[in-house]
């Protein structure tokens, strides 16, 4: 397991459940009432019940409804989802250690149920791939310093048990024994968040971020304090800078879609797609992309032994499609029958083709580039998701 710990999928678990229980509701809702609807009526009470204890860090009463529900309705993957890693975050507590691999191994069942009966997430993917078969101790390392990883260790039993106070004196006990610790920092600010003590939270995930600005975690806590506040504009910026730290995260982006809705904004990459290879300006795009096949990669990056997609290639192509258009006496005609290229043409006056590249249209090998970028151009990274992604409903 990496230092991304067992407690933190805890918060992992808080929005999932709510993502899934909202989905799950609708549609059982919509099925018809049965002789047996007063049952399900209680069921469905106990299992939100337990939904709400999970996200409230009250793990042993969770893993006790849980337990039930499974028992009455074996069928009921979220369930037995959630059963998974209530066993598995309760193992922590227990003092035996062949207690603790017994639950570990339940725990394994339980979620590997969860699959059988079709639930697909990735955190059910990580739950299971950080379980041994055999439910031994998953090892847990976050730093090389004994005394900051026992610090760490202690604090996340402490979350575990819902004890903020000590988990969180932990933490910080941690972070001053290894000040380049990037989870004791994110941590100690996750305990202030949910202590609503705002101010040190923002405290603590900004150290976090000074030992790791590439890192998305902290932004987006940061974002969530923030959002819990009402201050949607901060949060807006701060999942922004989650996104620019990690765009290919699929959290970043989805911490920016909650922010959106509450904000009532609208969110979505303009739309450029070359078609019409006939069209003189998307014919200079694909002339632009052979070339770079056949020669150009190989002049650009004589370091690589394969030809790759690259950033420049793909942002060549773009820019010498826009160059011709603009150069066509024809170009209000032809922006006007093709709203792809009146976006191009906007990214193009803005500079932004790049940012574009890079977050609307990345492939494995674009990807590569986009460490390089980031580090000279923040700026139109987040100019171009304030600009082009982010819109305000009408």
């Amino acid at each position: 397991m990496s230092s991304q710990s067992l407690a933190r999928y805890l918060i992992a678990i808080a929005l999932c459940a709510v993502l899934l229980e909202t989905t799950s509701a609708q549609e059982r809702a919509s099925q018809p009432p049965t002789a047996q609807s007063q049952s399900a009526g209680v069921y469905e009470t106990e299992r939100r019940r337990a939904l709400e204890l999970l996200q409230n860090n009250r793990i042993p009463e969770a893993l006790q409804v849980l337990e039930k529900l499974a028992l009455a309705q074996p069928s009921d993957g979220e369930v037995q989802f959630y059963l998974g890693f209530a066993r598995l975050a309760n193992a922590r507590t227990l003092p035996d250690q062949e207690a603790r691999r017994q639950a570990r191994l339940q725990a394994r069942a339980a979620l590997l149920r969860a699959k059988q009966l079709g639930v697909k997430n990735d955190l059910l993917e990580q739950l299971i791939e950080i379980i041994p078969p055999d439910g031994s101790e998953p090892v847990t390392k976050f730093s090389e310093n004994k005394e900051a990883d026992a610090a760490m260790h202690e604090g996340e039993d402490a979350f575990v048990k819902g004890d903020l106070d000590g988990a969180l004196a932990a933490y910080e006990r941690a972070f001053k024994l290894d000040p380049k610790l990037y989870e004791a920092a994110l941590f100690a600010g996750d305990m202030h968040y949910r202590k609503k003590t705002w101010d040190k939270a923002a405290e603590w995930f900004g150290r976090a971020i000074a030992i790791d600005p590439d890192r998305e975690t902290a932004y987006r806590y940061w974002g969530d304090a923030l959002m819990a506040q009402g201050k949607l504009d901060e949060a807006r910026d701060k999942f922004i800078e989650a996104i620019v730290a990690e765009p290919y995260n699929r959290a970043t982006w989805g911490a920016l879609i909650q922010w959106a809705e509450e904000a009532q904004a609208q969110l979505g990459h303009p739309r450029v797609e070359p078609a019409n290879e006939s069209v003189k300006y998307w014919k200079a795009y694909k002339d632009t992309r052979a070339a770079w096949a056949k020669s150009e990669f190989a002049k650009e990056f004589p370091n690589e032994k394969a030809y790759r997609h690259s950033l420049r290639e793909e942002a060549a192509a773009l820019r010498a499609a826009a160059e011709v258009a603009i150069r066509d006496p024809e170009l209000g005609k032809s922006a006007a029958a093709d709203p792809t290229l009146a976006n191009l043409l906007n990214l193009y006056k803005a500079n932004l083709i790049e940012a574009y590249v890079l977050l609307a249209r990345a492939d494995e090998g674009i990807a590569r580039d986009y460490a390089g970028y980031r580090q000279t151009n923040r700026d139109k990274l987040r100019q171009y998701i304030r600009e082009q992604v982010i819109r305000t409903k009408r």
